[in-house]
């Protein structure tokens, strides 16, 4: 299969796995039938694959909605978002609609559009909310950001649409019951916290506990007894590298991008764990 260089990720965000990218691909397997991915972000190693059948999900609605837009509409959200203006006092209206009545009745393709303009011109490329689930970064203060990404946008959409790509957004544990021998899934959740400030939490309403990590272990432990080839990547701490302690287990270092703070944006030690 001929991969497209324009199939590729459109947003920042939290835990994105561009610069592990190498790493990631050494521990593809070199075979395998369905592609899976619970937690695909914003789907760099979806769209460096590039399978012809896969189960993507995610549990932030915002995230799953533009998705299915560009599956749906590409054209329309591309015409949409020349709409939107690099301008602090714009910035903010388009920011807090998500305070107001009239951001229930804006269409999924509006919302879709909003979330990629404030993606694109808040402050660090963070999609983030509060406790409420409002959209609370500042404005970015960038030249010339791309948010109008037609070439990349138009890739995506027919990436989705002349292959098998079903998009879901719900819990884990729901998105792989389908999976089975031969089948590959890749598990990306939010990382194990390094210490008590490093957490960031502000990705979904829902967060994710050490409960949910014991979870996706037991998921992981499943999926191998079905015959899958499993791989997940998780920040290296103890509590991790003990849970899977019967796996293959690989540390490696990464920079660490999401941080207000770019003097803190050191290496990091990264796991990735297979059971292959």
């Amino acid at each position: 299969m001929v991969k497209s260089e324009r199939v590729k990720p459109f947003l920042k965000w939290a835990g994105g796995k561009r610069r592990m990218l190498p790493e990631i691909r050494a521990c593809i397997p070199e075979k395998f039938g369905c592609y899976y991915e619970p937690f695909v972000g914003a789907g760099a190693v979806l769209f460096d694959l590039q399978p012809k059948r896969a189960v993507i999900n995610d549990i932030n609605k915002e995230l799953i909605n533009v998705y299915r837009v560009i599956m749906d509409d590409a054209e329309g959200l591309i015409s949409d978002l020349k709409k939107h203006r690099n301008e602090k006092e714009y910035y903010y209206h388009i920011r807090d609609l998500d305070l107001t009545d009239s951001y229930h009745r804006m269409s999924n393709l509006e919302k879709a559009s909003r979330i990629i303009y404030l993606n694109k011109t808040c402050f660090n490329g963070l999609f983030r909310v509060n406790k409420d689930g409002h959209f609370n970064v500042p404005f970015g203060k960038y030249s010339r950001p791309n948010f109008i990404n037609e070439r990349t946008i138009r890739g995506v959409h027919r990436y989705f649409n002349e292959n098998d790509v079903t998009i879901l957004c719900t819990d884990f544990e729901e998105v792989a019951e389908g999976a089975g021998s031969g089948d590959f899934v890749y598990l990306d959740p939010p990382y194990d916290p390094r210490s008590t400030t490093s957490y960031f939490t502000g990705y979904s309403l829902d967060g994710f506990s050490r409960e949910d990590q014991l979870r996706l272990r037991d998921l992981f432990v499943d999926l191998d007894r079905r015959g899958c080839q499993v791989l997940i990547s998780n920040s290296a701490t103890s509590f991790i590298k003990d849970m899977y302690h019967n796996y293959h287990i690989i540390v490696s270092s990464v920079s660490g991008l999401i941080n207000s703070d770019g003097s803190k944006r050191g290496k990091i030690d990264e796991v990735l764990i297979t059971n292959y």
